[in-house]
């Protein structure tokens, strides 16, 4: 059991200039020490305002925010100091090395002089970034801003870091080296909250889950636990289909040329043999987050 890091009680936030538009409708959440907790949502989906109010930029309209006992609407900065922030946009460093900018962070946080050159030499060092440690700011690439801006909040971590979308612009290896290091951060004891619309990271790093649309939490639980109601399911695109869809076949989305939908496990063997006959090609996966994610909102909309 996590001991709670963050909680987060039904958290209202409405913005009155855009039509009474509810950026969180009652979120509620918890986070532990030891824990990474994924936001997963598309983009207007609340994730960046919730962060905006948890770190005090952005004050709810109604509920509570407490990070490690401290009350964070009505002390911010006390709270704030207990939190790293990787943001969304990254950290202006002009006239810093990435070295220097993740040793300077270091320091304002507490770490002596050789404590913060050795954490952000291991850090460095860690996601592949020696080559770039000692350029200018304004000579590195989107990816290495994005991997310094993420070793700024992770040199000197606080109880919670917010990871607020880590992974833009970051190539695929350096990527996987930045969820290392995201695991490496959980097992020291911190609780991290993980924002992100990219499915596969949410999938492959987090403990637990929430699903936000429209500033709502849709769906909770682990990645495992989200999947379970489709265990027993494979995701199944036809492509150029000669003959009517069997009703066995749960359509999921259709135009001219492809189908897509979920068959159970035990109609593999008919839809296979009428596939093979009737379509151009077909193919079977097992289903996914991204197709629980993606029929979840489906099914809040079409409920709205």
């Amino acid at each position: 059991m996590f001991d709670t890091v963050l909680e987060v009680s039904g958290l209202n936030k409405t913005y009155r200039g855009k039509r009474g538009t509810h950026a969180t409708d009652d979120v509620s959440f918890g986070v532990g020490a030891g824990e990474i907790l994924g936001v997963l949502g598309h983009n207007g989906a609340g994730k960046t305002t919730l962060v905006n109010q948890i770190v005090g930029i952005l004050k709810p309209d109604s509920g509570t925010i407490t990070v490690a006992g401290v009350d964070a609407v009505s002390h911010p900065a006390a709270a704030r100091r207990l939190v790293s922030v990787q943001a969304q946009s990254n950290v202006p460093i002009t006239g810093l090395t990435p070295r220097k900018a993740i040793e300077l962070v270091g320091r304002i946080r507490g770490l002596s002089k050789n404590h913060a050159a050795e954490r952000a030499g291991r850090l460095l060092n860690a996601l592949d970034l020696d080559e770039w440690s000692n350029k200018p700011a304004q000579k590195i690439s989107g990816g290495v801003a994005r991997l310094t801006a993420f070793a700024m909040a992770a040199v000197a971590p606080g109880k919670l870091v917010i990871l607020d979308e880590p992974t833009n612009d970051v190539d695929p290896v350096r990527r996987r080296l930045l969820w290392q290091q995201i695991r490496v951060l959980k097992e020291s004891g911190t609780a991290v909250l993980l924002v992100t619309h990219n499915v596969m990271e949410a999938e492959h790093i987090v403990d637990n889950l929430i699903i936000l649309d429209e500033g709502r939490v849709i769906a909770e639980g682990t990645p495992a636990s989200l999947a379970a109601p489709t265990r027993n399911r494979l995701t199944l695109k036809l492509d150029n289909c000669t003959s009517k869809i069997p009703d066995s076949i749960h359509v999921v989305s259709q135009d001219a040329r492809e189908t897509t939908g979920y068959i159970d496990i035990d109609e593999v063997a008919f839809i296979t043999e009428w596939a093979s006959t009737h379509c151009e090609r077909f193919s079977l996966t097992p289903t996914s987050l991204e197709d629980i994610y993606i029929a979840l909102v489906d099914r809040k909309e079409a409920h709205a």
